[in-house]
């Protein structure tokens, strides 16, 4: 499973290009996406009737077989999308319906379209710090970084398998495994030997009957 640290997805956000309305909307979608754990086919879903910018901030997200589920915003999250929405008129009633992420048509983007925006603000990280960017970063690897930083925070597996959408607990607990071989490769790597050489005597050595029976063979 390919994820990223925090200091890893505080870099990847640092990309995107606040002077510019591309950079400002990549940022959005970028940090939605971790924030909310979504999948991109229900980022791509969204509409700004679906965000809520008053506390508590909310976002209600689609997922599979139609199912919704509310996930909360951090407040510096619903403060970028605020000013993205505003800008790009989001706020206003009539647009309500209107793609919440847009290519330069107004159609909302593709799954194609967003694992670009990723894949090129993945390249640009790497280009600053590659110890902080796995070679494979996909869409999907924001998705396990959120699940994985709540895992490691403490966050009960419950809350996790809610905010992803799954079905049952036992999907969610793939993180819990991953967690637990990181650590252990970590614990590893680490290793320095301490303890004395031990010669431990093989338990047929000194067994008379037992050396007779394997030599009647």
């Amino acid at each position: 499973m390919n994820y990223l640290t925090v200091d890893g997805i505080k870099l990847l956000l640092l990309q995107p290009d606040p002077t510019t309305t591309k950079g400002r909307r990549n940022l959005a979608l970028l940090s939605l996406l971790y924030d909310t754990g979504a999948r991109v086919s229900e980022l791509i879903d969204l509409t700004p009737q679906c965000i809520r910018l008053n506390k508590p901030f909310t976002v209600i997200i689609t997922g599979k077989g139609n199912k919704t589920r509310v996930v909360p915003l951090l407040e510096e999250q619903a403060a970028i999308l605020k000013n993205y929405m505003n800008e790009c008129s989001l706020l206003l009633p009539e647009n309500m319906q209107h793609p919440l992420f847009a290519n330069y048509w107004g159609e909302k983007l593709t799954r194609a379209g967003v694992s670009n925006i990723v894949n090129t603000h993945v390249k640009m990280a790497m280009l600053v710090n590659p110890t902080l960017i796995p070679e494979k970063i996909s869409c999907h690897s924001l998705r396990h970084s959120r699940a994985m930083y709540l895992l490691q925070a403490g966050v009960n597996l419950v809350y996790i398998r809610d905010l992803l959408g799954h079905e049952n607990i036992q999907t969610t607990e793939i993180y819990a495994r991953a967690d637990s071989k990181a650590k252990r490769e970590a614990i590893e790597k680490a290793y320095t030997k301490v303890a004395p050489d031990v010669k431990v005597k093989p338990l047929w050595l000194g067994n008379e009957k037992l050396i007779d029976f394997l030599k009647s063979f």
